[in-house]
């Protein structure tokens, strides 16, 4: 509705790349038999006592850092208390008013600027399995509870109510996923529960500043299903209004099969929790020696890397875009420039041929078999005229299952571009002589012949032909 406006916070969690977890030491290995990671520690077992993982505060703040947020001198720990299946001590190890970094700030494509109110480090709850029909919104037979989970080093950022459509949300979220994946502080991986997000919401008159009766919703594994549980919220919400309906502030489930968002529970606040110190841990300071090593980890960042993309190398937008939204990505394409290759022409082999390769054969770019070095050699070869184009994407299919040299691949295929006139001259004579319609028919004015001429001379060759040549000295055949 025109006069309503949609006012949307997140608080996105990521679950740390970290070997142990937060407060133990215990394994954090994807996918491992349930309840075979865990210790007294993270189970919270009487007279087990946490011990900090410098690895894991090292990541925060310097995620922190990267959001160009305030890094607090001093900060400690809280116990958060709440009763669930998954929570093996009945609490929580968190942060409450002391986190260590606030006031950020995440900016979007639009040039729009989203706050960052606070990141904090927590400790993550375990996994319930729901089993039976329904699963975990419907109900079901049972819920197993697996704690491998439990105490994972996981961070929360929390924003401030900024966002004012899903596809803002979405792409902050997009944001956030490249941002931790380029610091090395978590595989951001959605599906396996290394980036989840919390989505508040609410509606408002257009012109009000006091905000609405909020909803979190919860059960959003995918950008995708953010934007649509959003859409749906605003609308229900936004029908709510229109029709005189009371709002309540509650948690909401989105149920991905229907697109739609189901009532959960009564919305906690702050003093439900009842927060206070966690006594076991000590409050903890950042010396100024941490805060500038840890500033000099910090990496190109994707925004600064694609801006210097299209002023250094004249890449458009969209293809710098695409090169640096995956820091690997970003590196492997550096060096393929850095070993000779042009620019715009690397931009195109590593987006077009060599992602869409390791797409469809499912493979990560850190098994691909083709070194930068040897991809700035094929693209050498196509430029100094041993090989064409298309002869190149036959070259490149072979490297990428054996690992060899281009130059290699061409000498043992005999795949050696034909630039001798006279080899050209003769093939040409033939294919003129066999499509006898297709000469009239440029004779006659119309130009698109040559094109299938052309194609017929290729196909002679084996591919091997010059194509420029070939065009060039059929035209001369043509006008004789």
């Amino acid at each position: 509705m025109p006069d309503l406006e949609t006012v949307i916070g997140l608080e996105t969690h990521v679950e740390m790349s970290t070997k142990s977890k937060v407060f133990c030491g215990c394994s954090t290995t994807f996918g491992s038999a349930p309840n075979t990671q865990v210790c007294p520690v993270c189970l919270g077992l009487p007279g087990a006592l946490p011990v900090m993982n410098q690895e894991a505060l090292d990541g925060a703040i310097l995620l922190g850092l990267a959001l160009s947020c305030t890094i607090a001198p001093r900060f400690k720990f809280d116990r958060k208390h709440y009763y669930y299946p998954d929570l093996p001590k009945n609490y929580q190890i968190s942060q409450y008013d002391l986190p260590f970094a606030e006031h950020g700030t995440v900016t979007l494509a639009s040039g729009k600027a989203i706050r960052v109110k606070r990141v904090h480090l927590e400790e993550d709850a375990g996994k319930l399995i729901h089993e039976g029909a329904g699963g975990q919104i419907g109900g079901g037979t049972a819920a197993l509870a697996d704690y491998n989970r439990s105490s994972m080093p996981l961070l929360e950022i929390v924003s401030e109510p900024d966002f004012r459509t899903p596809a803002e949300a979405s792409e902050y979220l997009k944001a956030m996923q490249t941002l931790v994946r380029y610091l090395g502080v978590s595989d951001g991986n959605m599906e396996e529960g290394s980036l989840r997000c919390d989505a508040n919401i609410s509606v408002r008159r257009r012109g009000e500043t006091t905000l609405g009766a909020k909803v979190e919703i919860k059960n959003m594994n995918s950008f995708r299903a953010v934007e649509r549980a959003l859409a749906f919220e605003a609308a229900r919400q936004a029908d709510a209004l229109s029709q005189g309906e009371p709002l309540v502030q509650e948690t909401r489930l989105f149920d991905d099969a229907t697109g739609e968002t189901r009532a959960m529970r009564g919305k906690e606040g702050a003093h439900d929790y009842r927060y206070f110190p966690e006594p076991d841990l000590l409050p903890f300071t950042v010396s100024p020696a941490l805060l500038a090593a840890l500033k000099a980890r910090i990496p190109e960042l994707p925004a600064a890397r694609q801006a210097r993309y299209m002023k250094e190398w004249g890449l458009p937008e969209y293809d710098a875009g695409v090169l640096t939204a995956d820091r690997p990505v970003a590196e492997y394409f550096e060096a393929v420039v850095a070993a000779g290759a042009a620019a715009k022409t690397a931009s195109n082999w590593v987006m077009t041929e060599l992602l869409g390769a390791l797409n469809a054969r499912n493979q990560p770019l850190t098994d691909a078999r083709i070194a930068p070095a040897q991809l700035a050699a094929l693209i050498g070869l196509i430029g100094d005229g041993t090989i064409s184009g298309k002869i190149a994407k036959t070259v490149f299919a072979a490297m990428l299952d054996s690992g060899k040299d281009a130059a290699v691949i061409v000498r043992e295929q005999g795949l050696v571009q034909i630039t001798d006139e006279g080899a050209l001259a003769a093939a040409i004579t033939e294919v003129l002589g066999r499509n006898a319609p297709s000469v009239a028919d440029y004779k006659s004015g119309k130009q698109a012949a040559i094109g299938f001429l052309v194609g017929q001379v290729m196909k002679a060759t084996g591919g091997k032909a010059n194509p420029q040549m070939v065009n060039t000295l059929l035209r001369k055949a043509l006008a004789a």
